[in-house]
């Protein structure tokens, strides 16, 4: 598994842990012997915990989608230069060829 991927995970596991934290307090505040009112405001500050963790958890793994994105077309660019190379090179050398059995051949003849 590389680097990426156990990062991942990792945000993966935390993002589940937070929530599920989340969820069984709010659980324990509706299960809890207490007024409405006073319920009604722990939940209230309960989900505006939760809205604040999951834009926590959003803008983390925007980051890691947009890095992700990055290394992903700067693999394709490298890629593609390599492949650029290996073709050019590849004509030099049928080129060189070419002229060596010209040479050998000792004819002007031989088209390309």
């Amino acid at each position: 598994m590389n680097n990426d991927e156990e990062r991942s995970v990792l945000l993966s596991v935390l993002a589940g842990i937070g929530l599920g934290a989340i969820i069984g307090a709010a659980a324990g505040l509706l299960f809890a012997p207490k007024t409405g009112t006073e319920t009604r405001d722990d939940l209230k500050k309960a989900a505006e915990d939760l809205k604040s963790r999951a834009e926590d958890v959003v803008g983390d793994l925007s980051t890691s989608v947009d890095d992700l994105v990055q290394k992903s077309k700067t693999l394709v660019d490298t890629t593609k230069a390599k492949v650029h190379d290996a073709i050019e090179q590849g004509k030099q050398a049928m080129a060189e060829k070419r002229e060596e059995i010209i040479e050998a051949v000792g004819d002007d003849t031989v088209e390309a």
